[in-house]
């Protein structure tokens, strides 16, 4: 089989090794944008315009399933990338883990970048799967851009910022965008407060890797042989992973399982 992912940048990470994991077997096509990122500050009709034609350049290499690894697009440009590729592609997106989290209790707060933080997208998943729950809406400045450049000081600098916003009684925080996955410990490490239970942290990529298994009918066989291949395209170019994808545990593991071309 093989599964395509989509991103503006390395974000897409999280949920590609979570498919690798369930599927060493899967052929994976991961299809970055160098050239048009960071997608979140680009209009509307811009961003849409990026991410299909991203989209379009995974699809020529005919995945059965499009994973969109990507928070922002996912709200943007989901129904006009269903609408292209659909049915002869399924296309999966990327949705904040609120519910699974707020059924957990709380108080739970949802780390997204400024654009995402207080959207109506994001009040609206509140409203309907966090009823009752208390929430928090945090922030994350920079934190999405320096992940995605490795740059060690301003993740340390992000995630201490965006800890400092968070509530002392928070029991359960949402990733509520695929970079943060690359460095959920050392939110996990931030949040966490003195005699308070263990931190929850509730990201996509598994979800998101298991949907797409569903969507064609294949099942999760983590024991079969690490025989996929990987194809990286930038910005409709075959290349290889960018160098910041190696700082982290998910781009390292690409490496090490996929066979040599």
């Amino acid at each position: 089989m093989k599964i395509a992912l989509m991103d503006s940048g390395i974000g897409l990470l999280a949920a590609t090794a979570a498919v690798r994991r369930l599927r060493p077997d899967a052929d994976l096509v991961l299809s970055l944008d160098p050239d048009g990122m960071p997608w979140g500050v680009r209009t509307l009709d811009d961003l849409i315009q990026r991410a299909t034609h991203v989209a379009e350049a995974a699809a020529a290499h005919r995945p059965d399933a499009l994973i969109i690894g990507c928070n922002t697009a996912t709200v943007h440009a989901l129904a006009t990338l269903r609408t292209r590729l659909e049915p002869g592609i399924p296309v999966i997106g990327t949705v904040p883990a609120i519910k699974p989290a707020a059924a957990g209790g709380g108080p739970v707060a949802i780390w997204a970048t400024p654009a995402t933080t207080g959207s109506t997208y994001q009040r609206g998943l509140i409203e309907e799967f966090a009823g009752g729950v208390s929430v928090a809406e945090v922030p994350c400045y920079g934190l999405a851009e320096a992940v995605e450049h490795a740059d060690e000081d301003a993740i340390n600098a992000a995630v201490a910022a965006a800890a400092a916003l968070t509530p002392d009684d928070v029991t359960t925080v949402v990733l509520g965008c695929t970079h943060y996955e690359l460095v959920a410990e050392r939110i996990r490490a931030a949040v966490q407060r003195p005699g308070n239970p263990p931190l929850v942290l509730h990201g996509s990529a598994g979800a998101v890797a298991a949907q797409a298994l569903r969507r064609i009918g294949e099942l999760p066989a983590p024991e079969a042989d690490a025989t996929g291949t990987l194809t990286v395209l930038l910005s409709g170019r075959e290349g290889s992973l960018p160098a910041p994808a190696l700082a982290y545990d998910e781009g390292k593991l690409l490496r090490a399982v996929t066979p040599a071309s």
